[in-house]
């Protein structure tokens, strides 16, 4: 932690020579309209971000392994879609699934299973559908897809987790602060403390690299591009899963985004609302830097691909 906290500070010191250097570049277009983006993308995050990790050390203090063990049916394969719809009853954005995540592994939760929520609760909870509903005008068709390809994923992946196990990179999650009791008031606090600062600074600085590579790609990638290939119903699914993917929007504003998506399918519009909750570039940096980058190398790339299949079907299907 002593190594982040340095990092920081340096990044902070540096920060002030070289904004003397840019000088004049600093006022330049591209250069506003990226900091904009950067900065929104921060902003609407931070928040969710914060909540997420409360969220983590109030789990690592108050829950118990017994606990979980009652909640969660012993089973892997059963627990899998419990941790899918339980993301129902949390109104949480992307950035806070990845500390809740963290919490809900250290407390013993089989590590699919932390997994399953991380990646059904952006999507799934009653903000997004709500927002889905008024961004598409009440079509129930959309958010009805939206919800059966994002639990579908979800519950996908844990199984995947489950079955291959042994063959795919574990989910590193140590233990904070030791054991104990569980029951004195100073040790849960101090336990608190100890899982949310735990999450706090690495989650945080991985959220502002990933802001400042999805600003980046808002600023240099003109929409144009993307709409050249609307008509070609593969390139149209590769290219909003990929849009998805880059502007790292936050899950209950990007049916909004979606559906101003005129050119393209109902199903490729679909894809870009199920890959962007689930994994983006803002997402890939703050799990690599949680888990780490050889757990990240295959949950990436496993997540976007599943998410880009599952909702073609499903848009296929129902829409």
């Amino acid at each position: 932690m002593d190594r982040q906290v340095l990092l920081v500070f340096v990044a902070l010191v540096g920060a002030v020579p070289l904004a003397r250097v840019l000088g004049d570049r600093l006022d330049d277009a591209a250069f506003q309209a990226w900091s904009t983006v950067f900065l929104a993308v921060v902003v609407q995050s931070i928040p969710f971000l914060v909540l997420g990790v409360v969220l983590s050390g109030l789990i690592s203090a108050l829950l118990s392994e017994r606990m979980v063990a009652r909640v969660l049916p012993r089973n892997p394969v059963l627990a899998v879609p419990v941790a899918g719809f339980a993301g129902i009853a949390l109104p949480t954005c992307e950035c806070a699934a990845v500390p809740v995540a963290g919490g809900l592994a250290r407390r013993g939760v089989p590590p699919a299973v932390a997994l399953t929520f991380l990646l059904a609760a952006p999507a799934v909870n009653p903000a997004v559908i709500v927002s889905t509903a008024v961004a598409f005008q009440g079509r129930t068709d959309m958010v009805l897809a939206r919800f059966i390809a994002s639990m579908l994923l979800a519950v996908i992946i844990g199984w995947i987790y489950v079955l291959l196990q042994r063959r795919v990179p574990a989910l590193p999650m140590p233990r904070i602060g030791g054991r104990g009791h569980g029951h004195d008031a100073e040790t849960r606090s101090a336990r608190f403390l100890a899982a949310a600062w735990h999450d706090l600074l690495p989650a945080a600085g991985f959220l502002v690299v990933g802001a400042m590579i999805a600003a980046a790609i808002n600023v240099l990638v003109p929409i144009e591009v993307v709409d050249a290939v609307a008509d070609r119903w593969f390139l149209a699914i590769v290219a909003l899963a990929a849009f998805a993917f880059l502007v790292a929007l936050c899950s209950e504003a990007d049916a909004f985004i979606a559906v101003s998506l005129t050119a393209f399918s109902d199903t490729a519009k679909l894809v870009f609302l199920v890959v962007g909750p689930a994994m983006d570039i803002k997402l890939a940096a703050m799990e690599a830097g949680q888990f780490g980058r050889r757990f990240a190398a295959v949950f990436v790339p496993l997540v976007v691909v599943t998410a880009t299949l599952v909702a073609s079907i499903v848009g296929w299907v129902l829409l």
